[in-house]
């Protein structure tokens, strides 16, 4: 039996309403949607990456991340790139808050790491318990690599440790700085012997193992902080994102990956 044609217009007229009322849901949650660009130290990359899928899912916002030492950050934000929400080093932060690349009084801590020094698995491993074993087998080496002290926290702080040991000279002919990312990825290879990094970002390496955190009387204990940018195109959900990364869930996940709670 064919449906009269008033109630054919009456199904039609509803149709329409319906598909123009799913349409406009979806705009409306496409547009409340938004993305929050953010530029992080690399010792975060692991556990941030997790906590950004999981926030992601959750949100429905979307997260950009761009990982990079802390000197190569800061270059950006001098050049005048402005994320939206910035992770640096804790000794950094009256820095780029002075500089008004961050507003300032937003800074929360999300975890301290050490610098720690990696081999290739399976291969023997080396003394460096205290800072004469740690000279010797430094010394014992036939390479290492580090970071750019211009450019990465840990490296800057090796370079001083080979000062203080009175070994830099004799180094350097075997050292090759790393750039950007885990540099101790040739460890890992086989190419390099020993690497120096920090913890968070030896552990993610496979094929590494890290021997262990260098000795308490050369070691730097670094926090790594969160705060907002100063040209953040949408606040209110950066920091929302910032309240998610530093909420106690996500410093489990921290912890999880190498950091010690702030």
């Amino acid at each position: 039996m064919k449906t009269p044609l008033r109630n054919r217009t009456r199904v039609s007229k509803f149709t329409q309403g319906l598909l123009v009322g799913l349409g406009t849901f979806v705009l409306t949650a496409a547009a409340l949607a938004s993305e929050v660009v953010v530029w992080s130290a690399g010792a975060a990359q692991t556990p941030l990456s997790l906590l950004v899928q999981d926030y992601q899912k959750s949100s429905g916002n979307t997260v950009k991340v761009e990982y990079a030492p802390v000197g190569v950050l800061l270059k950006r934000l001098a050049e005048g790139g402005r994320p939206e929400v910035l992770i640096v080093s804790q000794d950094v932060v009256a820095n780029v808050e002075k500089n008004g690349w961050v507003v300032p009084n937003t800074a929360a801590p999300i975890g301290r790491v050490g610098v720690g020094i990696a081999i290739k698995e399976g291969a023997p491993v080396p003394d460096i318990s205290t800072p004469e074993a740690l000279r010797q087998t430094l010394l014992n080496a036939k390479s290492i690599t580090y970071m750019d002290p211009s450019k990465g926290t840990s490296g800057k702080h090796f370079a001083s440790v080979l000062d203080q040991l009175g070994i830099a000279d004799q180094m350097r002919g075997k050292t090759t700085l790393g750039d950007v990312g885990f540099v101790v990825e040739p460890v890992a290879r086989g190419d390099l012997e020993l690497g120096i990094q920090q913890i968070t970002e030896i552990l993610p390496v496979k094929g590494a193992k890290l021997v262990g955190p260098l000795p308490d009387a050369l070691q730097k204990i670094t926090t790594y902080s969160i705060t907002l940018g100063a040209q953040a195109h949408d606040a209110a959900v950066a920091r929302d994102f910032m309240a998610y990364v530093t909420r106690r869930e996500s410093q489990a996940v921290f912890v999880a990956h190498g950091f010690a709670a702030p």
